[in-house]
């Protein structure tokens, strides 16, 4: 009897250990596996050359990962996490990094015609079904924008000891090749400069030199249309407006001002003024006969532009869309350039959209409804951990969303207009985890983690195409393993060249051509496509 009693204990035991030791293989099997398929991801890097292919098929190498998988989950008591760690492991390493010419693979995803579904890309469906799992299609419209966005970041000039702080480093008509952007097909047509009456001197920049291009204004993108290759292509002749953000993101806090301006005149019926935020109104507004530059606001030179093009090429018989794009301050100018584009150009009804990066909340109630009446399609990619987004009056509208639908329809309340498409920088196996979060915000982290996402429930696509090294651009973002320089986007010496005859390192004179010149009020001739 005794006996019986205590190899019963005994047998559940064994079942128990049993048990455990089946989980582990079977985890460890699953840990395994994984790591053979990320190592299976970066071998078309090297399938041009058989012997890189058999050298990382070699035995040797295949014990070493072995031993890795099993070093890695015996550290942990949990094999779970040991899992899930495996299953985000960086498919990149330093090595990736070197230069191997033709052997790497390329950055750039397949562009295909999308002619028949480009209304549904710029949301005539409001982007339903597209978003979760994102449509690849999409998620490269989106990026191509981005990039137009980021042309502007990177080549602007922003050294306070240049005489041209604040201006383009490069014409309108090299710009898109000086940065490798003829991929895309498109040409700028026009530079955009604007000013501000309101005080907010960190979103602008100036130059510490005297003497400058200009005292009052800045660059703040550009206008470009889409070639006759690029246009069959997707559909349509696409007009893109492009607008950069503050330079500084890290001062919006302080700088944000709560109060509103009335945005649109014709639009003021009783109580519902349609009403924008003060400092986006200044600089979309602002104008003086005593600059150089803004003599016609960043709203008016816009306009004209857009539509000196839609009549071109309407009369033409082609159809033609607006394509409005923008990131922080630039997400919130795009909405109004948006706006008045739907109001003021009924040729272009129903195909003006916004793809905006990062972008605050703009306007009123008022302003929501009457952009969602124009019809008017909005696209916000937001990263949840960028404060931006949130802003104005951060805390003052999360208690009043709280209290919904009491604050409704108070049309004093901020709101943000259209589909949100939210993500999440730490899904990124390359980003380091206890990053500083204020650079969140930066365009290239996000273009970054768009070209990683596929749905909420997945992790960051394996087979993502994007330049992971972007994102150290103008950040320091990336995990040390990697040693990709921080910030590494810069003019080469920091703007100066060694001349040759005397030995002596001086600052460039510009190109005549790349020296900002005052807007023509003559006609503007429409260049070859």
């Amino acid at each position: 009897m005794e006996n019986a009693l205590v190899k019963t204990p005994l047998r559940k035991l064994r079942r128990r250990r049993t048990k455990r030791v089946w989980r582990l293989k079977l985890k460890l099997k699953l840990a395994w596996k994984s790591i053979k398929i990320r190592v299976k991801s970066h071998l078309p890097a090297f399938l041009a050359n058989k012997k890189h292919f058999l050298h990382i098929k070699s035995r040797k190498e295949e014990q070493d990962l072995s031993q890795v998988a099993r070093r890695i989950c015996k550290i942990s008591n949990d094999s779970t996490k040991s899992l899930a760690f495996l299953l985000q492991l960086p498919k990149y390493s330093a090595a990736d990094f070197l230069d191997r010419g033709d052997l790497m693979t390329p950055a750039a995803s397949p562009r295909e015609n999308i002619s028949k579904m480009w209304r549904e890309l710029h949301g005539s469906n409001n982007w339903v079904n597209l978003l979760d799992p994102l449509h690849p299609w999409l998620r490269r419209e989106v990026t191509k924008y981005g990039e137009f966005v980021e042309s502007v970041y990177d080549s602007l000039d922003f050294d306070p000891l240049s005489e041209f702080c604040g201006s383009s480093r490069y014409n309108r008509n090299k710009l898109f090749e000086e940065l490798g952007l003829t991929k895309h097909g498109y040409k700028v047509t026009k530079f955009i400069y604007a000013m501000s009456h309101v005080d907010v001197p960190q979103w602008f920049l100036s130059s510490s030199v005297g003497e400058t291009w200009s005292k009052d204004s800045n660059w703040m993108g550009f206008v470009a249309v889409s070639g006759d290759r690029e246009s069959l292509r997707i559909g349509r002749r696409d007009i893109v407006v492009a607008w950069r953000g503050t330079v500084t993101p890290t001062e919006w806090v302080m700088d944000l001002r709560t109060s509103k301006e009335p945005f649109d005149c014709k639009e003021q019926h009783g109580k519902n003024v349609v009403k924008v935020q003060s400092g986006f109104f200044s600089i979309y507004t602002s104008k003086s006969e005593l600059t150089r530059y803004n003599k016609e606001s960043a709203s008016e030179q816009t306009m004209e532009e857009v539509k000196r093009l839609v009549k071109f090429f309407k009369g033409r018989g082609e159809e033609v869309s607006l394509t409005v794009t923008g990131h922080s301050l630039g997400g919130a100018l795009a909405l109004m350039n948006a706006y008045e584009a739907a109001r003021d150009v009924p040729e272009l009804s129903g195909n003006v959209s916004v793809f905006s990066f990062g972008a605050p909340r703009v306007g009123n109630l008022a302003f929501k409804e009457r952009l969602n009446s124009l019809g008017v399609k909005v696209l916000r990619v937001v990263n949840k951990q960028d404060i931006v987004p949130k802003l104005p009056g951060i805390v003052f509208n999360k208690v009043l969303n709280k209290l919904n639908p009491i604050t409704s329809r108070f049309n004093w309340v901020y709101r943000h207009v259209g589909t949100q498409l939210k993500l999440d920088v730490f899904s990124s196996p390359y980003v380091k985890q206890d990053s500083d979060l204020g650079r969140s915000h930066n365009l290239e982290v996000y273009l970054h983690v768009l070209d990683g996402f596929h749905s909420k429930k997945s992790g960051f696509r394996v087979n993502a195409r994007r330049d992971v090294a972007s994102v150290n651009k103008s950040t320091d973002m990336l995990l040390e393993h990697l040693r990709i320089p921080e910030c590494w986007y810069q003019v080469a010496h920091k703007g100066l060249i060694l001349n040759k005859q005397t030995g002596r390192w001086v600052k460039p004179v510009r190109a005549p051509e790349d020296i900002p010149s005052p807007l023509s009020t003559g006609p503007k001739p429409i260049y070859s496509l």
